[in-house]
Parts: C-alpha cells; sequence; structure tokens
C-alpha cells in the first residue's frame, strides 16, 4: 500500500463531511496510521469516533492553534505516541462573520488578526513546533481555495487569508526544503462542508461551479481526499510549494461557456435557472 508505515497528524477535521476527513480515509486506506485533534469538547464528540473508525481511537489530542502551549503539548505528545512522523494536515481555518459580507473596507482589525492568526499564522507555528519530530521526508499539507487568488463573492476576509496561507507554503517550501522536508497545498472547488456553511449564497456557487468547469461536476471528498494522500505520500516526493487545484479545472477559466442564440448572438450557457 502506498501510506504503508507512514504516520501522521490532521488537524481540523469537523465531521465525517469535510475534506479533512477524505484525506484520512484515504490514507488510513493507504496503510497510514493517522492521529487527529480537536478544537474543543463539543468537537471532540464528532472526532473520536472517527479516529476509532480509523483504529486510532488512542491517538486524538486537544489542539487550540490559537493557543501555543496546546500545540507544543501536542508535539509531546504525538513524540510519545509516534516517535517521527511522516505527514501534516493542516486543515484549519476562521474568519469572524462580520468577516464575511458587507464592504470590504468595512472588516475590523480584530477580524482580520483572527482570521491571519488562526488561518495562516498558525500553519508557520504548527510546522516550528512539530519540526523536532517531523522524518526527513515529511510533507506538510494544508487546504486552500480559489478565493485566494480571484475575487469570490461573500468570501471577502477570508479570502485574503487563503490569499496568505498560499504564499505561506511557498516560503515555508523553500525554507523546509535544505530539510528534506515538502509543503503544499490543495485549492479544492466547493465542497458542502461545516465551513462552507458560513458563506451565503454557497447553492448558487456550486451551481455555478457544476455549470462552468470544464468536467461540468462538483468535486467530492473522495477525490479531494487521493489528492491528499498522494501529495503526503512518496508518489509526490519531487513536489513542494504547489498549490494544488482539484475543483474539475474550473481555475483554468478566463470565462463562462457560451452558447449562440437563433440570430448568432453569444448567450451565457447556464443563467442560474436551469
Amino acid at each position: 500500500m502506498i501510506m504503508n508505515g507512514k504516520k501522521g497528524v490532521i488537524l481540523g477535521v469537523a465531521n465525517d463531511k469535510s475534506i479533512a476527513y477524505g484525506i484520512a480515509k484515504s490514507c488510513a486506506e493507504q496503510g497510514a496510521k493517522v492521529a487527529f485533534t480537536y478544537l474543543n469538547d463539543s468537537l471532540k464528540k464528532r472526532v473520536v469516533p472517527i479516529a476509532e473508525e480509523f483504529g486510532s481511537g488512542d491517538l486524538v489530542y486537544p489542539c487550540d492553534v490559537s493557543n501555543p502551549q496546546e500545540i507544543k503539548d501536542l508535539c509531546e505528545s504525538l513524540k510519545r505516541d509516534l516517535g517521527e512522523i511522516d505527514f501534516v494536515v493542516h486543515s484549519i481555518a476562521f474568519a469572524p462573520k462580520e468577516g464575511l459580507s458587507g464592504r470590504f473596507m468595512d472588516i475590523s482589525k480584530q477580524a482580520f488578526d483572527i482570521a491571519m492568526d488562526v488561518s495562516v499564522f498558525s500553519l508557520i507555528e504548527i510546522t516550528k513546533e512539530l519540526k523536532p519530530i517531523m522524518s526527513d521526508n515529511c510533507s506538510i499539507l494544508t487546504l486552500s481555495y480559489y478565493g485566494g487568488a480571484k475575487y469570490i463573492p461573500n468570501y471577502n476576509l477570508m479570502g485574503v487569508a487563503k490569499a496568505a496561507l498560499e504564499m505561506t507554503v511557498k516560503y515555508l517550501a523553500e525554507d523546509l526544503g535544505k530539510d528534506g522536508i515538502r509543503v503544499n497545498a490543495i485549492s479544492a472547488g466547493p465542497i458542502k462542508t461545516l465551513a462552507a456553511a458560513g458563506i451565503s449564497d454557497f447553492r448558487f456557487m456550486l451551481k455555478w461551479n457544476e455549470a462552468h468547469s470544464p468536467l461540468k461536476k462538483n468535486v467530492t471528498i473522495d477525490e479531494v481526499g487521493n489528492s491528499g494522500m498522494y501529495l503526503l505520500s512518496n508518489l509526490s516526493s519531487a513536489v513542494t510549494g504547489e498549490i494544488h487545484y482539484v475543483d474539475s479545472g474550473y481555475n483554468i477559466m478566463g470565462m463562462p461557456a457560451v452558447k449562440f442564440d437563433e440570430n448568432g448572438k453569444p448567450k451565457i450557457a447556464w443563467d442560474g435557472n436551469n
């Protein structure tokens, strides 16, 4: 199996509908031993059954990334229970609701600081604290979205955070390359996850992406999970600093596909009503 003998930790699994779950599933199916973290007791109730599903019921740890001590404690727990680790998945992002709608210029400094701390700096801090227990060919993976490259309605502050996250991936990749450690990101198409529930008009986004992506479909957590497993495995041993799109090709489109009416005039192929 592709991940046989590899051990790692996934931070940020919310439920069995999340992208992180899809990655965990694919890695476990390919032989990896996967540890999990949870933010608080409420989320612990969701994460423990998932860990048990993959035979990791004894590898579940608290980790609020806004608390530096909890990241240090996570490192000690992983060192005790797993020794070296071969992969880290950073599936953590948050922006206050006020930062996701309204006029962008009205975003508060407090909301901005929270989003950047939780969504971006946490990757740097996790990498730094877990570095001593990373194997020589460790792979780090985080999750982005197209809103970090182009304007997406109702994404606002999170788009800026994802843009910063993507550049953090590139700078970390260069910094850690000398140690044999790779750093990449997956930019997945829209998926019905817990995080997506906070985005207005998300159902419209799904329909729009399905209609205008080259493959004419939305992606699944299994498809993203398999891509994540590839980036965490030795199959991608020469890949680092990449933002890997798993979005049915939507990111390559410069404009919506068009059809022509009976008079030869172009019209948008999908108007949102069909």
